[in-house]
């Protein structure tokens, strides 16, 4: 069997971009941190990299939820940086790609 390294660029030297697909009520924060957790080729349960400390989470679900009296909101797109890697969330998806 055939060991992998991993580099510390990630998938940052090719150029890669995830897509990732938000499932039904699934909240963007989850959904961004499943998606930075592949861009890494990690599980997001052990990922090195923790979403709070570059975002916060309850905010971010907060910019795509309804409205208090129940509008959904226009729809529109959250970009940050985590590290090496842009994180670009809209209504139904999330992209990792290199920064820059």
């Amino acid at each position: 069997m055939k060991e992998r390294r991993r580099t510390e660029s990630y998938g940052c030297e090719f150029s890669r971009r995830i897509r990732y697909e938000r499932r039904e009520n699934e909240p963007p924060s989850i959904a961004a941190a499943v998606a930075l957790a592949r861009y890494r080729d990690e599980d997001v349960t052990t990922a090195s990299t923790r979403l709070y400390d570059y975002v916060d989470p309850e905010a971010l679900d907060a910019l795509f939820a309804d409205t208090h009296n129940g509008t959904t909101r226009s729809p529109g797109t959250v970009e940050f940086a985590v590290d090496d890697a842009t994180v670009t969330i809209d209504t139904d998806h999330v992209e990792v790609g290199p920064t820059g």
